[in-house]
């Protein structure tokens, strides 16, 4: 009777265990096919939720600012409206923690797009002028 009780546990514990490692090998082909899709849709697609998932629209709207306009902002607004919203929903003074990270998420994505903007108008402007390298000439 006993041999009979330990085996239905083991076969019951196996089958178990089979479904699980199962179910965990479909995620990982499903994970691993989506960040496969993902590289191959370029910076484009990943670009628009840079930050936690925030799209530029949602971070202008959480600190009230006006969106860049080709990559120009006024950061000093910017930073204003953040400090003033960071320490509003500070914990310690009864605050929310998630409202918290959301203006910091929603800062550091405006100045991501800022960065990217600047940094394709210098290469851009490079490209116009020609490459010329620094060198150090002596004094």
């Amino acid at each position: 009777m006993a041999h009979r009780i330990i085996t239905q546990v083991v076969i019951t514990g196996t089958r178990v265990l089979g479904r699980a490692f199962a179910e965990a090998y479909k995620q990982a082909s499903a994970s691993q096919q989506y960040a496969r899709q993902s590289a191959k849709g370029g910076s484009g697609a990943s670009n628009n939720f840079a930050s936690s998932g925030l799209t530029l629209d949602e971070a202008c709207k959480i600190l009230n600012v006006k969106p860049p306009q080709g990559g120009q902002t006024d950061m000093e607004n910017v930073m204003e409206r953040f400090k003033s919203l960071f320490d509003k929903n500070d914990p310690a003074k009864g605050g929310s923690f998630y409202l918290q990270s959301k203006v910091l998420r929603a800062r550091e994505r405006i100045e991501l797009e800022v960065r990217e903007a600047k940094e394709a108008a210098e290469t851009e402007a490079e490209l116009k002028e020609g490459w010329r390298p620094k060198v150090w000439k002596d004094r």
